[in-house]
C-alpha cells in the first residue's frame, strides 16, 4: 500500500511522518452502535495489517478505553514499532457509579465517566492514560479531540474549549511532548474544517483528523481551509469518506448522512451520482474512497471496519480502476465543484 506522510512545522525538525494512503479508524472497535467481539476486534487489526496498512489511529472516547486496549493487544502481534499510531486529548475517562457512565454512541464500555479537559495538566493525564491502556512508550501523532460546534453542541462551547486548550495550557502541553521528542506530530480530530481553520491561526499544528467534511457531497472546504492548509504544508488524514454511510450504501431508504437520516436534497444529488456511477460501471463507495486523494493535502482515508472482511473490501476498493471519464462527467454535470482536485489530475493519486 502506498505510503504517504506529514511534514512537520515547528522548525525543530522536517522529518516526515510516514503514512499508508488508507490507515484504520478505532471507533468502531469501541463497539460503536453494536457490541464487537473481541475475537472480530482482533482479526479485524491484523487483517489491515496484513493489507499493508500501517496507520492506525484511536481514542479514549472510544468505548471508553477500549478501543485503546483493543489495540494494545493487537500491537503485540504486529509490533508497535512496525505501524504510525495516533491517538486524542480532550476526554479523560474517570471511575464513576454505573448510572454516571457515560457511553454516548457506544455499547457494552467500562464503568467510566466522561470529563472534557483540555488544560495542561488534562493533557498529560489523557495522554499517560492512553499509553496505559495500550502498553505503550509512546503515540506518534496525538491529536485534541472534539472541539467543534457539532461535538460540544454550540459555538459558544466550543469557543470556550478552543480557549481552553490555549489559556489552560493545553496547547503548551502538546508543544512540550512534540519538541521533546515524545509524539511527532500535532493536531486535531473533528468534525468540522471552520475550527481546524481557527485553530491554525492560533498555533501550530502538523495535521487535522477531518470527519466527513470533504467527500463526493461536501467541499465547501475548498473555500479557505484546505488552500490555507496547501500554504501552511498542513497534512489532512480523512475520516467519514462514506458521510456517515450514504456514499457507501447509496441512496436507499433509511440511508444515513452526518450521523442522521439523509434529508432528500442529498439523496436525489446522490442519486445522480449514482447514474455516473452506472453509466461507468464504478462502484459508489470506491469513488468515494478514491476522490478524496485528488487533493494533495489529503494523506490518507480511514474508512471504518469491524471485521477482517471490511477491512479486506475497504483495500479491495482502494485499488479498484475507476475510468478518467467519470470524474470528468461528475465535474461536468455539476455534482462536484469546478475547482475540486480530481485524482486524474495529481500524481498523489498514482
Amino acid at each position: 500500500m502506498k505510503p504517504s506522510d506529514i511534514r512537520l512545522l515547528n522548525g525543530r525538525t522536517k522529518t516526515p511522518v510516514p503514512l499508508t494512503r488508507m490507515g484504520f479508524g478505532g471507533a468502531p472497535l469501541g463497539n460503536l452502535y453494536r457490541k464487537i467481539s473481541e475475537e472480530d476486534a482482533q482479526a479485524a487489526l491484523l487483517a489491515a495489517y496484513e493489507a499493508g496498512v500501517r496507520y492506525f489511529d484511536t481514542a479514549p472516547q472510544y468505548g471508553l478505553g477500549r478501543s485503546e486496549e483493543r489495540f494494545g493487544k493487537a500491537m503485540k502481534v504486529f509490533g508497535r514499532d512496525n505501524i504510525q499510531l495516533s491517538t486524542k486529548i480532550g476526554r479523560l475517562l474517570l471511575d464513576c457509579e454505573p448510572h454516571e457512565v457515560t457511553p454516548e454512541a457506544f455499547v457494552d464500555v467500562p464503568q467510566k465517566r466522561i470529563v472534557f479537559d483540555y488544560t495542561y495538566d488534562g493533557v498529560m493525564r489523557s495522554y499517560e492514560a492512553s499509553r496505559q491502556r495500550m502498553d505503550i512508550r509512546n503515540a506518534d501523532i496525538l491529536l485534541v479531540h472534539d472541539v467543534d460546534v457539532f461535538s460540544q453542541g454550540s459555538q459558544e462551547k466550543s469557543d470556550e474549549k478552543v480557549r481552553e486548550l490555549f489559556d489552560g495550557g493545553g496547547y503548551k502541553a502538546l508543544i512540550e511532548l512534540r519538541d521533546a521528542g515524545e509524539i511527532a506530530a500535532i493536531g486535531a480530530g473533528v468534525n468540522e474544517w471552520q475550527v481546524c481553520e481557527r485553530l491554525l491561526g492560533l498555533g501550530d499544528f502538523d495535521c487535522f483528523l477531518l470527519a466527513g467534511r470533504y467527500t463526493l457531497l461536501e467541499q465547501e472546504a475548498l473555500d479557505s481551509f484546505l488552500p490555507l492548509c496547501e500554504r501552511r504544508d498542513v497534512g489532512i488524514i480523512l475520516g467519514g469518506p462514506y458521510n456517515s454511510g450514504i456514499l457507501a450504501t447509496g441512496a436507499i431508504e433509511g440511508a444515513k448522512y452526518n450521523y442522521a437520516p439523509a434529508p432528500e436534497p442529498i439523496l436525489e444529488r446522490v442519486r445522480r451520482i449514482e447514474e455516473v456511477c452506472k453509466a461507468h460501471d464504478t462502484k459508489l463507495i470506491a469513488a468515494a474512497l478514491q476522490f478524496v486523494f485528488g487533493h494533495p493535502c489529503v494523506k490518507t482515508v480511514i474508512p471504518g471496519a469491524v471485521n477482517a472482511g471490511e477491512v479486506k473490501a475497504n483495500a479491495a476498493l482502494l485499488e479498484t480502476t475507476i475510468p478518467d471519464g467519470f470524474w470528468s462527467d461528475l465535474k461536468s454535470q455539476g455534482l462536484v465543484r469546478p475547482d475540486a482536485p480530481l485524482p486524474t489530475e495529481t500524481s498523489h493519486a498514482a
